[in-house]
């Protein structure tokens, strides 16, 4: 069942309110979702991690059933310090001052700066197809432009693309989660039921875009701090990607996140494309529960 055994709920922290899903019993373990979805991209795994763990799924802001806050020309509110700060609150909220950490995409983004800005609470970090974003701009080619084409589009000027995605909502999701003439077909019905209201909702497709301004502006300024003043990620580092996704095709991505963390680093490919959670669960729960287990 979906998730059978979790609450649905809404936290209120300092800025808004954060919709999650909290279960299960054990250490806590945050897990944060990536982009154009929801906290429901974990439905597969979260039943298996429950086992073991105390597992906390909110919605990032701007994104699902979390707070949206509006445009602004500096992105400040949607900087990853400002959404790594929010899942600080939400896990005090539940007395948690120290939790292990799995994130996906976007949700990685925010739970690399989380470990960077609060390394006492971060006790372990899986982080799954990404590497730093500071790299993937600092090494944008054509290949990695045509292929993340959206981090460009997303970052053009409010409202252009929220427009244009907002015309045809579904049409866009199916275009942007495929990349390929036939959709998907490893996302659940009722997981693709919560991220088609999402993709419905004007307010979600701004936070999205601001979501990516952020990340070509302010981001790269407190990324670049960071770098020259030597912060890195101090506690183990697991890294995942898709086999069939582009992270393996175009980066060694356990050398790239060495530079960037003071711990140990170890992880490989999963036989995934890019949605690991969802396309290859089982591996998924296998290398999570391993890492946090030990």
């Amino acid at each position: 069942m979906f998730f059978d055994g979790f609450t649905l709920e809404h936290v209120a922290i300092a800025s808004g309110k954060i919709r999650l899903r909290r279960g299960g019993k054990g250490p806590p373990l945050l897990l944060l979702h990536g982009n154009p979805q929801t906290h429901a991209m974990w439905h597969k795994v979260a039943p298996q991690l429950a086992e073991r763990f105390s597992l906390i799924l909110p919605d990032l802001r701007g994104y699902g059933g979390s707070f949206k806050p509006p445009v602004t020309t500096d992105h400040a509110p949607y900087a990853k310090k400002e959404m790594a700060q929010d899942l600080v609150e939400v896990m005090e909220h539940f007395g948690h001052q120290k939790f292990f950490v799995a994130a996906h995409d976007r949700g990685a983004r925010v739970a690399h700066r989380l470990a960077l800005d609060h390394p006492e609470r971060v006790q372990k970090l899986a982080l799954m197809d990404i590497i730093p974003t500071l790299e993937h701009f600092e090494r944008t080619d054509m290949a990695m432009a045509m292929g993340y084409y959206h981090w460009f589009w997303f970052a053009q000027p409010h409202p252009f693309p929220e427009n244009v995605i907002s015309a045809a909502p579904e049409a866009w999701w199916r275009a942007h989660t495929s990349r390929e003439p036939k959709p998907p077909d490893f996302f659940e019905r009722e997981a693709l039921a919560d991220y088609m209201a999402a993709i419905h909702d004007p307010e979600m497709i701004r936070g999205m875009c601001e979501d990516y301004r952020a990340a070509a502006t302010i981001d790269l300024e407190h990324d670049r701090a960071s770098r020259a003043a030597g912060k890195k990620i101090q506690c183990p580092l697991l890294v995942l990607w898709g086999r069939k996704a582009k992270i393996e095709a175009w980066y060694d991505a356990l050398a790239i996140w060495r530079g960037y963390c003071s711990a140990e680093v170890s992880g490989g490919p999963v036989d995934s494309g890019h949605y690991l959670a969802e396309e290859a669960p089982e591996a998924v729960v296998k290398r999570l529960g391993a890492f946090f287990s030990v």
